[in-house]
């Protein structure tokens, strides 16, 4: 039986081991630069910018959900945007990423938001597959753009 609980500071390092799995299953490994400090401060400090809930079993924890508030105002209402979910392969197929999904269902409704929303990469079709037997309706018509690094901080001096 596996319990899904609200992280705290002293998960800050089980978090960074989801974080660093996710990365290397998406193949990205090499842009994953975050360290146990600065997640702790952007997840736990003065303002917190990102909740995480953690899925666990008699082993300890399994999987993880990390998400954020974000706002339609096409609804005017808030949205979550679910920006890692993440599941031992090991543990897979026993329902923890649903369960995780179910709770994030549920705390959009409990916060009156009006949407539950997440990015896959196109070539994960294991997470699609799963998505979409969720009811999940994927959004081809838009296209996510990016600034980072020099071209954002380019962007803010000029």
């Amino acid at each position: 039986m596996a319990e899904i609980r609200f992280a705290d500071e002293r998960d800050t390092e089980t978090i960074l081991r989801f974080i660093r799995a996710l990365a290397e299953y998406e193949k990205l490994s090499d842009v994953c630069v975050a360290d146990a400090e600065s997640l702790r401060g952007s997840l736990f400090g003065v303002r917190p910018y990102a909740e995480v809930l953690l899925i666990e079993d008699r082993k300890g924890p399994q999987g993880f959900a990390l998400f954020f508030h974000n706002f339609s105002t096409f609804l005017a209402k808030p949205g979550l945007y679910l920006e890692d979910l993440f599941v031992d392969p090991a543990q897979r197929g026993k329902g923890y990423g649903k369960a995780l999904l179910k709770r994030l269902a549920e705390i959009a409704v409990e916060r009156g938001c009006g949407r539950l929303e997440w990015s896959v990469l196109d070539w994960n079709k294991p997470s699609i597959d799963f998505y979409l037997s969720l009811g999940a309706k994927p959004m081809d018509e838009w296209t996510i753009y990016r600034l980072e690094g020099d071209s954002l901080t380019g962007l803010a001096r000029s």
